[in-house]
């Protein structure tokens, strides 16, 4: 019998003004792009450590160095500024803001992650928000849509949970979804 796992990340997610901003910004290019693959605007978030699949039964073990983690930091201040993309079918929206903290924080997470015994996917941060995918065959929408997002620059925003997150429940075809495993606010001062 196979040991059921989970496919799990440790993320930010911005604040739901923000993230409208920035769809608003985005919405000439729903239409002007109509093939692309757009992430659902609830899933939006910046990845601090991908964990990938895991068994279920570790997940209770990232709990309690997260949530301490979380209570002894304090909010950082980020915002959502351009676009770029990936192998040019990934389209996405650069981080702003406390890049220093960003990347702080994003290494405490994946030292507390390799002290809990839970193997994961190392690869560098490279702070984005993924929106949407090209298909295969078409790979100049991904572009496009960046270079009209080359002059966005949102408000910043104080991060507010550390979010340990659960993708594809169910795992049917269709888009990703994804679902917090639970959340814990910043409150500290450090």
């Amino acid at each position: 019998m196979q040991a059921e796992t989970i496919r799990v990340f440790i993320a930010l997610a911005p604040p739901d003004d923000a993230k409208e901003e920035l769809e608003r910004e985005l919405l000439p290019a729903y239409d002007a792009y109509p093939r692309m693959r757009w992430n659902r605007i609830e899933d939006w978030h910046i990845t601090l450590a991908f964990l990938g699949e895991v068994p279920a039964a570790a997940v209770p073990l990232l709990k309690p160095p997260l949530a301490g983690l979380a209570a002894a930091r304090r909010p950082l201040q980020l915002g959502l500024r351009g676009g770029g993309h990936f192998d040019e079918r990934v389209l996405w929206s650069g981080i702003d803001g406390d890049l220093e903290g960003l990347h702080l924080l994003a290494t405490e997470v994946r030292a507390l992650v390799r002290e809990s015994g839970v193997p994961f996917q190392g690869r560098p941060l490279n702070p984005h928000l993924t929106l949407a995918r090209s298909r295969r065959t078409d790979s100049s929408s991904a572009v496009e849509a960046a270079a009209r997002l080359a002059g966005f620059t949102g408000r910043r925003w104080p991060t507010e949970r550390l979010h340990l997150v659960g993708s594809n429940f169910g795992r049917g075809p269709g888009p990703i979804h994804y679902r917090d495993i639970e959340a814990w606010s910043f409150d500290g001062t450090g």
